[in-house]
């Protein structure tokens, strides 16, 4: 399974396109469409800049990984939107987050309650409220992220 256009949608709307690299609200260094790091693994660093087909390319290759670590972890059977909705949450929170014993590891150490409640029963409704405990409560970017994962969640139930 792979990310759907409406997935690939909401990535970009979110992350947008910048060409040269900046600091995002968590300090890190980024480029493209929200890349923390390149291909072979390097960060991104200051000063790096890039062309557009090399932010598609990069986000093509880096968009990969993160569906391929959902593949991996997604055991129950759920729909095209529902791993879209999921690879979308992963990529904004998971560039620390690692695949172990099966399980999706955050970067705290802990694994995604989302994932498990998805294996469980990818109809729950709980998940909806799952998805919205990634907003980074009480931070200046809670209510774009607020925004990110309500348009996640209405894609997983669409």
């Amino acid at each position: 399974m792979k990310t759907n256009k409406a997935g690939i949608a909401i990535l970009h709307e979110f992350e947008s396109c910048k060409l040269k690299a900046y600091k995002c609200p968590a300090g890190v260094w980024t480029i493209g469409w929200g890349n923390t790091f390149y291909e072979d693994g390097s960060k991104v660093r200051e000063g790096d800049m890039i062309t557009k087909d090399r932010a598609d390319a990069l986000f093509q290759n880096i968009l990969s990984r993160f569906e391929d670590m959902a593949r991996r972890s997604i055991t129950s059977n759920v729909n095209e939107n529902q791993f879209s909705a999921f690879v979308s949450a992963l990529y904004n929170v998971g560039h620390g987050s690692k695949y172990k014993d099966g399980l999706i590891v955050l970067k705290n150490g802990e694994p995604s309650t989302l994932l498990k409640t998805i294996n469980l029963n990818p109809d729950l409704p709980v998940i909806e409220k799952l998805f919205k405990e990634w907003i980074s409560k009480g931070t200046s970017f809670e209510k774009g992220l607020l925004r990110r994962r309500t348009a996640e969640a209405n894609l997983y139930f669409s």
